[in-house]
């Protein structure tokens, strides 16, 4: 590793320098991803205290729309009371239970959707995402999943421990609360993270079958469950992976369940802030040339304009025959509105296809170099980047 072989493992874990954002005109409103951004906006890691303050009825007409949403949450609350009575007795089985949930659920986020497509103002929508989640806390507390992707008590949103629940897809709570988190689980989203990684597993699998000794850049690694399924791979190949996270709960999680699949030699884990990788001087002296750089998950949160510079800067990082391995939630095959309004998740950018070429694109990658493929459920885009 260029430029830090006298630095121990230990050492590079406990290493953090001011984040590096230079160059990047905007961040937007909030992005929290686990990872150090420096924003001013005040609702940067908890979220909307500025857009509560701006009044949510603004004219005749934004008060008409407000009136229609405060409507549809009352007689949501209602619905779910009556539902939660039915669990609580017995009147009805599991399936049906989970059933007129999904069903009062979908209801009433087709009313948000509604809201959302008549009210332009970003600050009003929201301040009534918050509105919503206060009056409807009494019930989605009761979900320890839902409740977790409400307050996100690791102190940034896609925390690692919230992922794992998810991949797991198992519920963690008892009466209403099992069935919530059941639903929320079974989302179009909930079963694309599980299949992200079995795709993901798969690539890289195929790559270390192909290389010798190669040097992989696992970045924003997270707990590294891609890594257990292929120990075997990745010791035989000789690979050399860097995995390199902002939480330091993650990083310990992770060299723990990969120490005891048998992963001892071959791995490394540092705190690192990824936005570093923005400068390839910074880069190439931190972590110098690699074989395969992937990354799941953390460039959905990151701005354009932003990505288009990191992704020049790891594609020249590359050695030649290289891969860098992208991946992009797609915002036109799910609805944002369960993960804006039911939860508050919304670090994640609602970005499509064309989105994600025209960063590669700008980021100077040849288009010769690209291949796109998905997941089983469509929703995740991978990009397999050849230097």
């Amino acid at each position: 590793m260029q430029g830090s072989a006298n630095m121990s493992n230990e050492d590079r874990r406990q290493y953090q320098r001011k984040p590096y954002v230079r160059g990047c005109e905007t961040f937007g409103d909030s992005y929290r991803a686990g990872i150090e951004i420096q924003i001013d906006t005040a609702y940067a890691r908890y979220g909307n205290e500025k857009a509560a303050e701006k009044p949510l009825l603004v004219g005749e007409k934004r008060g008409e729309y407000a009136g229609l949403l405060d409507a549809a949450t009352a007689k949501f609350n209602n619905e779910m009371a009556a539902i939660e009575y039915q669990c609580t007795v017995g009147s009805e089985s599991p399936e049906a239970i989970q059933k007129l949930i999904r069903e009062t659920i979908d209801e009433m986020i087709q009313a948000c959707e509604d809201f959302e497509s008549k009210v332009v103002d970003r600050d009003v929508i929201r301040a009534a995402r918050t509105s919503f989640r206060e009056k409807t806390d009494w019930i989605f507390s009761k979900g320890y999943c839902v409740n977790r992707a409400r307050v996100w008590p690791q102190g940034s949103q896609g925390d690692y421990k919230t992922l794992e629940i998810a991949y797991k897809n198992m519920p963690l709570s008892e009466g209403i609360g099992y069935h919530l988190d059941r639903v929320m689980l079974d989302l179009p989203l909930g079963h694309a993270v599980r299949a992200r990684i079995r795709k993901l597993e798969a690539m890289l699998k195929d790559e270390l079958l192909k290389r010798r000794e190669p040097a992989i850049l696992n970045i924003a690694c997270g707990a590294c469950r891609e890594l257990v399924g292929i120990v075997p791979e990745i010791i035989d190949s000789g690979a050399k992976v860097v995995c390199i996270d902002n939480d330091n709960d993650a990083l310990d999680y992770a060299q723990s369940r990969l120490a005891n699949a048998g992963l001892h030699e071959n791995i490394e884990f540092y705190k690192y802030n990824a936005l570093r990788l923005f400068d390839y001087e910074i880069g190439m002296e931190d972590y110098g040339k690699q074989d395969i750089i992937y990354s799941v998950g953390l460039f959905d949160y990151l701005p354009s304009d932003f990505l288009v510079k990191t992704f020049s800067t790891l594609y020249k990082m590359l050695n030649s025959g290289g891969r860098f391995i992208p991946a992009f939630k797609d915002a036109q095959r799910y609805r944002s509105q369960y993960y804006h309004w039911l939860v508050d998740w919304d670090g994640f950018l609602q970005r499509k296809e064309e989105d994600f070429k025209k960063i590669l694109a700008d980021a100077g990658i040849p288009p010769s170099s690209i291949e796109e493929v998905r997941d089983e459920t469509g929703i995740i885009v991978f990009y397999l980047v050849t230097k």
